[in-house]
């Protein structure tokens, strides 16, 4: 197989099987409030139909709240205007009888957040409900220190139900990534149009990529 058929082949190759969306059911459609101190319910307005970041937070935390956030508003940028249009981002308050919208408000404007990224607060039994669903370790220890999970984010491509985890703390490339991985499956005819973008540019090159020769390629 020559290299251009081999990229062929790839863009012909199925896209990954996915189930439906969990729904309210798993999600649960509580009512919460975002930093804008607006009332949203977590399914239909958040969730449903939409992919989305995740990560829990508090305002007032001295460890690693605000180095993640700093993270990913640098992620934020890097996803240019994808935040807001194809991909929303949601923190959430492990803490909510501090963190009302005014103190998230305050958090969000201090860090400089720009739109497309919502912070949270609800009841503390719905806000545990979520944390345990989105981010379980399914060990107890882990599970009920709250603290465990403010240094994770969760992606989640609701309409195919794929889910990815990351470090918040990673470079920027890999959270990036990790987001990337959850997009929706490309059509046939982008994949096609990429890969000859880069049939284009391994034709251009002297030495081919290593990699080329595991394949046998001459």
């Amino acid at each position: 197989m020559d290299r251009r058929q081999f990229f062929t082949s790839l863009a012909g190759s199925a896209p990954c099987s996915a189930t439906a969306s969990l729904g309210p059911a798993y999600y649960t459609n509580a009512v919460f409030r975002t930093h804008e101190n607006k009332e949203v319910r977590f399914y239909d307005d958040l969730i449903k139909g939409k992919q989305v970041v995740i990560n829990f937070m508090y305002a007032n935390c001295q460890g690693s709240c605000p180095i993640t956030t700093a993270n990913l508003v640098k992620v934020q940028h890097a996803l240019k205007g994808r935040v807001g249009k194809d991909v929303f981002m949601y923190s959430i308050s492990i803490k909510p009888e501090e963190d009302d919208p005014a103190a998230l408000n305050e958090y969000a404007r201090m860090h400089r957040v720009a739109p497309g990224w919502l912070f949270l607060t609800g009841s503390r039994y719905d806000t545990d409900t979520l944390r345990l669903r989105l981010a379980t370790e399914h060990h107890a220890g882990i599970d009920l220190d709250s603290t465990q999970h403010t240094g994770l984010i969760r992606v989640i491509n609701d309409p195919i139900n794929r889910w990815f985890c990351s470090p918040a703390q990673a470079s920027v490339e890999t959270v990036v990534q990790s987001i990337r991985w959850a997009d929706l499956p490309k059509s046939l005819e982008e994949r096609k149009r990429e890969n000859a973008i880069i049939q284009a540019k391994i034709d251009k090159m002297q030495v081919l990529p290593t990699w080329l020769g595991s394949l046998g390629e001459s």
